[in-house]
């Protein structure tokens, strides 16, 4: 039962109470860049939920059964930039074959989940918080869908700006900053959410 308790726990505070964008600020890059339409916000949140996942699990395997035992922990960072290199190098393969025009929208943002230091940031979060497998993959996908959370909401309130009636000096990058800081003071009321 206290297993039960401490995914839920990593799983609401990954969301909402910590979210990689609007807690951490880990992600801002392909959050601010990808968040023109709703449509490719969803693409780009699902594909960095999905690495997100992946990568927790495989760098948790690399992690358990290579740095620790050969005591090359100092390795860590790189060893996990290039395991997340893989695996993004993999969907976009995947995504270029068989949904070219997801492809084509993500165009240079693909390429960036590389760089994404939000995905980083899970890897390197779940050794430092000593998660077991369970914990990071849960911890790495509801990061994940933390960020799909933040980046859907935030080009559907872009798409409504476009509308707005707002001072001409905020047009276009400036309302896109103001918008963000205002949805991360939103995200701040979480901080003290308690589940029990």
């Amino acid at each position: 039962m206290d297993q039960i308790f401490e995914l839920l726990s990593i799983t609401l505070g990954a969301i909402l109470a910590n979210n990689f964008i609007f807690s951490q600020f880990l992600g801002i890059c392909p959050f601010l860049g990808v968040s023109k339409k709703v449509d490719t916000a969803v693409g780009m949140g699902i594909a960095v939920t999905f690495v997100m996942g992946l990568a927790s699990a495989v760098c948790y395997v690399v992690n358990s059964l290579v740095l620790i035992p050969f005591e090359l922990e100092y390795m860590q960072t790189v060893t996990f930039i290039l395991v997340i290199a893989s695996l993004v190098q993999f969907i976009e393969m995947f995504l270029q074959k068989s949904m070219p025009s997801l492809y084509t929208a993500l165009g240079i943002y693909l390429p960036l989940i590389t760089t994404n230091c939000a995905v980083l940031g899970v890897v390197l979060l779940n050794v430092q918080n000593n998660y077991n497998f369970i914990e990071s993959v849960v911890y790495g996908i509801t990061g994940g869908l933390g960020f799909l959370l933040a980046i859907v909401l935030f080009a559907s309130i872009r798409e409504r700006l476009v509308f707005a009636d707002y001072p001409k000096a905020f047009e276009g990058f400036p309302i896109a900053l103001v918008t963000a800081g205002l949805m991360a003071l939103a995200f701040m009321g979480f901080s003290g959410l308690k589940v029990w």
